[in-house]
């Protein structure tokens, strides 16, 4: 079931922050885990802020997907959840609710980078971020 998280006291938050550090660790090994971990205080702050839609299942939360406005802020899924659909099904979900959708991802990621260009997205253009990383824009319309 995938549902809006908007009160801020939701204690399924807690389940959000964990999967984003761990998944972001996870996929992002050519990072080291401490810019991650410095980031989470930040994280933690801003991310109820925005719109988060949570895949669920017996009130555990298997990943979720953060939006601002037409921009996919990135779907994060639990390690062990990989593979299931999980992600896919979060994707159509927003895919669903508008007609142009952008996000960016490490190149390094392969495995994002192929699972979106599987699922519709192309290429628009590519940047070095603040890691010293080459980030690809992708796109995709309806």
């Amino acid at each position: 079931m995938i549902n809006q998280l908007v009160d801020v006291t939701d204690s399924r938050w807690q389940q959000v922050f964990d999967i984003w550090l761990s998944a972001n660790t996870e996929a992002h090994s050519f990072i080291d885990a401490s810019y991650w971990e410095e980031a989470l205080p930040f994280v933690k702050k801003m991310m109820p802020e925005a719109l988060v839609y949570v895949f669920e299942e017996e009130d555990t939360v298997l990943g979720f997907i953060g939006m601002g406005d037409d921009y996919i802020e990135g779907i994060f899924v639990k390690n062990e959840s990989q593979g299931t659909g999980v992600g896919k099904k979060l994707l159509n979900f927003v895919k669903e609710r508008h007609t142009h959708l952008t996000l960016s991802v490490y190149e390094e990621n392969k495995k994002a980078y192929e699972f979106y260009i599987k699922q519709g997205f192309t290429f628009l253009s590519e940047s070095i971020d603040e890691t010293g990383h080459l980030e690809k824009t992708l796109t995709w319309n309806n």
